[in-house]
């Protein structure tokens, strides 16, 4: 369904990047139609690399003709000819989901456009795409229909691990996975649901944390602004607690106003 000038330029990207030495992971609506065999078409081309290789990426592009942007320094740069371009990314808005070893490590084989690639895990899509919950965008349905499909195959234990101390918005899209699939809850293993459920008996029997930190803003960088700007609660994205700067925030919160003026 991309027109064919599109897809020559996704191609010609792919091998620039390969001959350039720029490893990188195929996301988007090309994985997930690989993991679930729900298929979009979109115009957005999802690749995934290091935040280090991006200098690299830069170079090997501009000399081959294309322009390239530093879009957010904190997560997502892009390549561009004309009116096609990809998206290079090495996190989430958030500064969550940071592009690591694992990422590689953990990849999928695949064929995109008649390219042999890999893919970003399962695993990490659901870590990236669980922590988005806009106004205007919510993937819980992308969280629900991954675990729908390969939930009996997931690392969960990694899974786990990769939420870190974030794991109570893991556990609410599999509080609803099993609301939404009663008929195929067992995709979600007892064990943990066990051990996300303990945590939470736990916590409940503890009392409220003394620090006033507010963690909305890791799931969406507008309808939290309030409770940082005036109700005095610390934005949980700030390094140390989080692994954004000021700077990193002040520029993720401008770009509101861009995208909505789209």
């Amino acid at each position: 369904m991309v027109d064919p000038a599109s897809r020559k330029f996704y191609v010609d990207s792919m091998e620039l990047m390969r001959d350039g030495g720029v490893p990188f992971l195929v996301g988007g609506a090309y994985a997930f139609a690989r993991y679930t065999s729900i298929e979009r078409h979109t115009k957005d081309f999802d690749v995934f690399i290091r935040r280090e290789d991006f200098p690299k990426a830069k170079r090997v592009f501009e000399e081959a003709g294309y322009e390239s942007s530093l879009t957010f320094p904190h997560w997502l740069g892009k390549a561009f000819k004309g009116d096609d371009f990809i998206d290079l990314i090495f996190s989430a808005g958030n500064g969550v989901a940071v592009v690591d070893e694992l990422w590689f490590d953990f990849a999928v084989d695949a064929v995109v456009f008649g390219v042999d690639v890999k893919l970003i895990p399962a695993e990490e899509m659901i870590w990236s795409k669980g922590l988005i919950m806009e106004r205007e965008r919510f993937d819980g349905a992308d969280v629900a229909h991954v675990i729908h499909a390969i939930g009996d195959r997931l690392d969960w234990r990694r899974l786990i691990d990769r939420y870190a101390h974030l794991w109570r918005a893991l556990y609410a899209h599999l509080v609803l996975y099993g609301f939404i699939y009663p008929s195929k809850r067992s995709q979600v293993p007892a064990w943990v649901m066990d051990e996300l459920g303990a945590r939470i008996a736990d916590e409940t029997k503890s009392p409220d944390a003394k620090e006033k930190i507010c963690y909305g803003p890791i799931i969406s960088r507008q309808q939290y602004l309030t409770d940082i700007n005036k109700w005095g609660y610390k934005d949980a994205r700030l390094q140390p607690l989080g692994n954004m700067s000021a700077e990193d925030i002040a520029l993720w919160t401008a770009g509101i106003e861009v995208d909505g003026a789209k």
